[in-house]
This record gives C-alpha cells, sequence and structure tokens, in this order.
C-alpha cells in the first residue's frame, strides 16, 4: 500500500511508519523538516508539492497538531487550534484535485472530548460531549474533518486515549516519577485513565484501515479503563518502589506553572470503551494496564 502520514514525525508517527514499512508498504512522511528520502515539506496550512504524493495514495493519516502539554494562554490556545483545523483543511483541499483519491483517511482526534467522567463509560453512541476550550477543540477539528464527504474516501476520526510506549509519550515521564519517589496518586487519584499500548494503537490503524465497513469517530483506546490511583500503585509495584508521595490539587497547580502545562492533562477523567473496535472483532494484545506495565518494564 501507498500511505501517506501528515505530521508523522512524532511519538505515534514513528512508530506508524515502522509498522507499516516493516510489512513492505511505501510509507511517506509529511514534514515541516524533511531529513530523509520519504519525508516531503510541507507547512500543513497552504498548498504546495505535497499534494502529488496523494495521488492514487491508499491511505492518508493526518496526525498534525500542536502539543496540549503545555500553558493554555492564548497564544498557545490559537495555535493548537490552528494547526488542527488548518491541516485537516489544507488536505481535504488538496485530495479535491487528486484524479484518484485516497481510499481511506485517518484523521487524528482525541478521547479528551468527552466530559470528566468517574462513573459513565463512555462509548462513541453513549459518550457525553461537553464544553470547555479541550473538547470544543476536538469538536471542531472533528466538524472540519467530516464536513466534506468524498464518496471515494471513506473516512475515520481517531479518538486516541494516551498511548504508552517507551519511545515516547506520557511512560517515561510516569517511569520517572515513580522511581524518583514521587508515584503516588495526583489530585483525589479517583479520575480514570484510558490507555493504549503503542502495538495495539498500530495494529488498531490498520485494523480501520482494513475493515471498509468501519467509519466515523472510533475510540481507540484499551476496554479496561484504571483509577489514577491504582495506576500508579501498580506502576510503584512493577518498578519495586515501596513509597509515593502523592500530589493534591493545589501542589499541582504549582507545578504545573513551572513544568509548563497544565493540570488538565492529570485530572480530568477520561472514561473511555472502545465499542467500535471490539464490535468489530477487535482483540487486544495488551488489555489489561498490568500486562502493559510488565512488557514496557520488560523492554
Amino acid at each position: 500500500m501507498k500511505i501517506i502520514i501528515a505530521g508523522g514525525t512524532g511519538f505515534l508517527g514513528e512508530n506508524l511508519e515502522k509498522n507499516f514499512a516493516e510489512k513492505g508498504n511505501q510509507v511517506y512522511i509529511l514534514t515541516r523538516t524533511p531529513k530523509r528520502e520519504n519525508e516531503i515539506y510541507w507547512d500543513a496550512k497552504n498548498m504546495g508539492e505535497w499534494k502529488n504524493i496523494l495521488e492514487q495514495a491508499d491511505v492518508l493519516i493526518n496526525l498534525t497538531g500542536k502539543s496540549v502539554d503545555c500553558r493554555y494562554h492564548e497564544k498557545n490556545k490559537k495555535e493548537i487550534y490552528t494547526s488542527r483545523i488548518d491541516s485537516t483543511k489544507v488536505l481535504q483541499e488538496a485530495m479535491n484535485l487528486c484524479a484518484v483519491k485516497p481510499k481511506v483517511w485517518l484523521n487524528a482526534s482525541s478521547a479528551t472530548i468527552y466530559v470528566h467522567s468517574e462513573k459513565h463509560l463512555n462509548t462513541e453512541n453513549s459518550g457525553v460531549i461537553g464544553d470547555d476550550f479541550s473538547m470544543n477543540i476536538c469538536k471542531s477539528w472533528e466538524h472540519e474533518f467530516f464536513k466534506i464527504k468524498n464518496e471515494e474516501t471513506r473516512k475515520v476520526a481517531l479518538r486516541t486515549s494516551i498511548v504508552l510506549g517507551n519511545n515516547g509519550g506520557a511512560f517515561p515521564k510516569l517511569r520517572m516519577i515513580t522511581k524518583f519517589g514521587l508515584g503516588g496518586k495526583q489530585g483525589r487519584g479517583n479520575q480514570m485513565v484510558s490507555w493504549i499500548h503503542i502495538k495495539d494503537f498500530c495494529r488498531a490503524v490498520e485494523w480501520i484501515i482494513q475493515n471498509e465497513n468501519m467509519s466515523g469517530a472510533i475510540n481507540i483506546t484499551a476496554p479496561n479503563p484504571i483509577s489514577n490511583e491504582e495506576m500508579m500503585r501498580k506502576l510503584r509495584k512493577q518498578t519495586n518502589i515501596p513509597f509515593g508521595m502523592n500530589a493534591p490539587v493545589w501542589q499541582l497547580e504549582i507545578a504545573s506553572i513551572f513544568l509548563k502545562t497544565e493540570t488538565e492533562l492529570l485530572l480530568k477523567s477520561r472514561n473511555v470503551y472502545p465499542e467500535n473496535l471490539m464490535k468489530s472483532g477487535f482483540r487486544f494484545l495488551y488489555p489489561a494496564f498490568d500486562e502493559v506495565v510488565a512488557e514496557l518494564f520488560k523492554n
């Protein structure tokens, strides 16, 4: 297959590229800083020569978007919004120019589209979508993606939870703070954490590509969310660290200023279930958090 990954130089893109390339697919990366032969320059907002690579592609995957791991002041909020909307919009414009359009387009979204929920399990059909900065970003992102339909192209929005792997994302940070005795609960510890192993993330993307009846918004997360308190306990056990300092909300608020991030990333309860994936027959390699932690620490 000919696969295009826009914004493919980050943690998720690098793992997807490796996964697809190892299986003999042609993988091209759209990036602002091309360095390899398969990397093509684009600025994620303007039309350019990159549009030609979309012609006769089998798969387009768009992962473009400024990281939300930052302070939510007006400049960053604008960049978080425009990086997602502009890239999606210009890819649609480029696709409209293709004589033979990509067969399937997978666009990043986020499981944070659902409201803070400690009890209600959010599926694609029963999920409650709220109204704050993060949720509105996701809603606008998906609206831009789905507002134009191309009969030749199947569209899927990937509502992805926290992706766990050793070579990027949240896990190396969680492992480090646990190792230094800071692996207690954050806040009350009741907030649910939805997560997925990086291998299962790549497998889920591949599964969606192969299953032509899958479209619309799909939750990309393991089927067993875990509370923050329980997650940290399991990390301490695996690390053989018997204690972990708890971090109350006021402490997190102060720390977030110095770390240039937002407490929402730790305190929001993301209680999400992959109903569409499960109904389609997808089987996770790592459905339980214990299995993920054991595998990641082993490697």
